[in-house]
Formats: structure tokens, C-alpha cells, sequence
């Protein structure tokens, strides 16, 4: 069985660190970091302590300052990657990562993929035949040399190069080596490491070479791979799944991009926002996981470019692309509360929380204040929600760990109704029918703006009796509907007969239903 050795380089976020060194050990593989010596050590000091017991886990022997586009990038992964070969005897791959890299998949599935593959998984494209390099510098990347930090040091780096060129300062690359290209997250096997360990330490003329190019985190490992390893032996590709938008910005990835993640042939995922909490703690629960059956689409790339294509000319869609409107999950059940007077489905709703414990949400497509968890912006407005329901109610399924989930809805969304009855989850109606006096009905006019204060009697005379048809109108089109599930409590009904309802939407026994229905003012305005 695989036993990967993660190496990861990272400079910030100590918590997510542990977070992410502790999960991917947990399953008995290893990981091996170098945190930046630049960074905070008050940092590194918090990480080396919180995982100083953890067997699994062991540090880059030295810690070195690393600047984006440089050699430091490479040396520190070298470093890393030392310390790992020689504290793990037992692991069969090394797998590059970052700290905004998540696992896509569960370990079980990660390990099986790799002992079914036995090969190297690195991108190495010829690096002056290949277009992988879209603008810029590419063979001035390797011809000059490069000292100076060009984000850093723009001025020095510019100066530098400039200077070389007028003066025609090239040099030539190592004669036996044919210079390849391509993302640095690879994941290499353990035979092909030692290989480029005892290859830097003999080819000294290469080492000097690379350590002054251009971004030779790119092209480093790539190069080395492709000419210690046969080429049967090498798939030229990334197991990290990563975008990038037009203007060469990576693409980061929210809670709400779940279903896209773990739907594409990759076991990581890079880059995951530092906000993206519930995502964290789905892909976290994901990787401990067993005997997950992943349905691969691996159409992120393509549909990101398409629809980020129709966004340019005014058009999108009314969903997003990552979500998978399909179904709540066949294991789930939906407990809806259909009731027009909202304060007494809540009341309702609050003893049923105090009875069985199952998390209930009060009107959630009618009230925008309704308490909602953080679910990445999906559940700011009302718009969102209707929208994104589906989407919504899977992650708040999620975010509660939860098969059963109690709601509550008006009669007017009849549309919301259907939709959620045509899931392939369970979906339960409760629908609590009220008697409406006309003091009610005035108030309710008021509340929904048919009516204001300065408003005569009248005109609410004329207008109480239309209201009242509305509401039986409503409640007329939720019976023709004929909704599978549906039971009924009723104001003039016994205590008796509505725990029978109740009982039978909660499947619950009635004695505990009873409970409820002989609630004091249950019904009350």
C-alpha cells in the first residue's frame, strides 16, 4: 500500500498548518515541512510545538528565506525533501503541496490510485517547443542570469538583465540536458527522489546552472524527472487540481465549490480560501473517509472557461457551475413547516427543538434576518437562497451533520414546495392550517404593505375578504398538489388528532408528539 510523504512549504497561517498536518498523518502518512525563515518564528515556533510528538511529521533540516521566482524555492523543497527521506524509510511517494492545498479525495482512494499507477506524476513540457509559458520572458529565463528578485527588486533584476543583454552575456544550457517545463506540484515516487538527490549532489555544473534562472521552481524537477526516469514511467500531468483566470490569477475556491472539487480527476485542490471554513471541514471529514464512490466529470476547466466566456457578453446562468442542483442526498429527509401564520410555526418549530432535537430553521426563503450559519455568501439574501436552494440546503445539512432537517416555509412558496418534493431525498409536509380573524388579516396587510395606518375602514373592509381568499386559495393549491408525506394540523382539530399529524411528520411516537400539540397558546395570535 502507498505511504506518501507530503512536502509542504509554506509561510503563514500556523493553524491551518497543524490543521492540515494532523489530517493527512491521521490516515498514518507523513509530511515533511519547511516553514519560510522570513516568517514570524513566533509561527514556526507555534507549529514545531503543537506537532513536536506527532511520529509522522518532521522538519526541513534546514529552514532557508524563499522569495517567489527564485532558487530558494527549489533549495527549500530540497531541504524538505532530505529531511523526509531520511526520517521516512516507509513511504513510496512524495507529494508536493502548499499550505492552500486540500485533499479532493479520500485517503483510501489516494492510496489505491497510486499503487495502481506505478509512475511518475510531474508536468514536463519541452521548454522552448511547448507554448506553457504564454507571455513574457522564456528563453531569457535560462540564457541570463538572474540574482536579484524581480518582485522585490524589480529595479536590480531589470538593471541586471538589461545589462547582460546589451553586452550579449549568454550562456549555454548543460549539454545533455533538454530543459522541461511545467506546474511544480508533482508527486513523484520514492525510488525517482533519490534519484535527483544523488543527481544534485554529483552534477555540480546543473545545480549552478538552475540556481540562477528564472522561476526554476518550473522547470527544476521537471527537467531532472524527465532525464533520470523513463519516459513509459512518467504521466505529464498534475494530481493538484488548479485554474487560472485570463489574466493568469489563480483561482481560488469557496465553500460553495464542493461538489465541483471532488467531481474532477485529481486528488488535491489548490488554492482554497483561508475563509472557506465549511469547505475545510467537508474536504477534512472527506480525506478520513472509507469506501467513497467518486463519480469523476473533470469538466471544471471547461466550464469555467465557458462561463466566465458569457459573463463577458451580459449572460450567466441561474446556477453556478460548481453546484450539483440534482439532489439533497437519497439518505436525507426534508421537514417542511407550511403554516401562514409564521409566529406560531415557530412556535411550533421551538418545541419541537426542545422535544427531538433535530436543528430546525425558521423561515429562511421568507425572512432575510433569519439566523443562518456562515455558508460563504450563499446565504445573504433571500435572492441567494431562492436561487441557490438547493445548494443551500445541502450545506446546511452539512454544516449541522445532520440526515434530518426541520424548515419552515409560507403557503405562497408553492413553487420552492415542488421543487423540493421532486428530490430524490425524503421530503415531509407539515402544514398547520389556521383560523384568521380579522384583526389578523389587518395586521397582516399592514406587515406586507396593502395596508398602512392612515388606510380607512372601508377600504380594509373591501379588502379583508380578498385576503382571506388568498390564503384558502394557497392552502387549496398545496392540496391539489398532492404532495407525497403531507399531514395536517388544524387549529379547531383535538390535541389528540393533531399529535397524530405530528407524529407522523416527525416519525415520532404520539405520547412525544403530544408534548407538543398540548403546548398552552400554541395556536394563539
Amino acid at each position: 500500500m502507498a505511504k506518501i510523504a507530503y512536502i509542504l512549504l509554506c509561510h503563514k497561517d500556523p493553524d491551518a498548518i497543524i490543521k492540515q498536518a494532523e489530517r493527512l498523518t491521521a490516515v498514518g502518512d507523513y509530511m515533511s515541512i519547511h516553514f519560510d525563515a522570513s516568517a514570524n518564528p513566533e509561527e514556526f515556533l507555534a507549529i514545531s510545538e503543537a506537532l513536536s510528538a506527532n511520529p509522522n511529521v518532521t522538519f526541513a533540516q534546514k529552514r532557508i528565506r524563499c522569495g517567489w521566482g527564485e532558487w530558494s524555492l527549489v533549495q527549500a523543497t530540497l531541504h524538505a525533501l532530505t529531511s523526509a527521506i531520511d526520517a521516512f524509510p516507509r513511504a513510496t511517494h512524495f507529494y508536493m503541496l502548499s499550505g492552500d492545498c486540500m485533499a479532493i479525495k479520500s485517503a483510501e482512494y489516494t492510496h489505491q490510485f497510486l499503487d495502481d499507477h506505478d509512475v511518475d506524476f510531474i508536468e514536463s513540457f519541452d521548454y522552448l517547443e511547448s507554448d506553457w509559458i504564454k507571455t513574457g520572458m522564456k528563453e531569457e529565463r535560462l540564457i541570463y542570469r538572474h540574482f536579484f528578485n524581480e518582485r522585490t527588486q524589480k529595479k536590480l533584476f531589470y538593471a541586471a538583465f538589461n545589462l547582460q543583454r546589451k553586452l550579449q552575456m549568454t550562456r549555454s544550457i548543460p549539454a545533455d540536458i533538454q530543459v522541461q517545463i511545467g506546474s511544480q506540484w508533482w508527486c513523484l515516487r520514492r525510488r525517482t527522489i533519490e534519484w535527483v538527490l544523488d543527481f544534485a549532489k554529483q552534477r555540480r555544473d546543473v545545480m549552478r546552472f538552475f540556481k540562477t534562472t528564472w522561476i526554476p521552481d518550473e522547470t527544476f524537477f521537471q527537467t531532472l524527472v524527465h532525464h533520470l526516469v523513463p519516459e513509459e514511467e512518467i504521466r505529464t500531468r498534475t494530481l493538484t487540481f488548479l485554474m487560472f483566470t485570463d489574466y493568469g490569477m489563480p483561482v481560488t475556491f469557496y465553500n460553495d465549490h464542493y461538489d465541483l472539487l471532488v467531481s474532477q480527476d485529481y486528488l488535491f485542490a489548490r488554492k482554497i480560501s483561508a475563509e472557506a471554513h465549511d469547505l475545510k471541514r467537508r474536504l477534512g471529514l472527506l480525506y478520513a473517509a472509507q469506501k467513497v464512490q467518486f463519480e469523476i466529470s473533470n469538466e471544471g476547466r471547461s466550464l469555467f472557461k465557458f462561463l466566465t466566456g458569457r459573463g463577458r457578453i451580459g449572460r450567466r446562468f441561474s446556477t453556478r457551475f460548481w453546484e450539483t442542483e440534482s439532489t439533497l442526498g437519497r439518505e436525507r429527509e426534508l421537514l417542511i413547516v407550511v403554516c401562514k401564520k409564521w409566529h406560531v410555526a415557530k412556535r411550533v418549530l421551538e418545541r419541537i427543538r426542545q422535544t427531538t432535537n433535530v436543528p430546525a430553521i425558521e423561515y429562511l426563503f421568507n425572512e432575510e434576518d433569519t439566523p443562518l450559519p456562515d455558508l460563504g455568501g450563499i446565504q445573504k439574501t433571500l435572492e441567494k437562497r431562492t436561487r441557490h436552494r438547493r445548494s443551500l440546503m445541502r450545506m446546511l445539512f452539512d454544516y449541522f451533520e445532520t440526515d434530518r432537517l426541520i424548515v419552515c416555509m409560507d403557503p405562497g412558496n408553492l413553487d420552492l414546495l415542488n421543487d423540493f418534493a421532486s428530490d430524490r431525498s425524503v421530503t415531509r409536509l407539515l402544514e398547520i392550517e389556521c383560523q384568521f380573524s380579522d384583526d389578523y388579516l389587518i395586521g397582516h396587510a399592514m406587515r406586507v404593505g396593502l395596508a398602512g395606518e392612515q388606510t380607512s375602514q372601508d377600504t380594509l373592509d373591501r379588502l379583508l375578504p380578498t385576503i382571506r381568499n388568498d390564503m384558502i386559495f394557497e392552502g387549496d393549491r398545496i392540496l391539489d398538489a398532492k404532495f407525497e408525506n403531507h399531514s395536517r394540523m388544524r387549529e379547531s382539530a383535538s390535541q389528540d388528532t393533531n399529535a397524530d399529524a405530528l407524529a407522523d411528520f416527525l416519525t415520532i411516537p404520539v405520547d412525544k408528539a403530544k408534548q407538543i400539540t398540548s403546548t398552552d397558546h400554541l395556536f394563539a395570535d
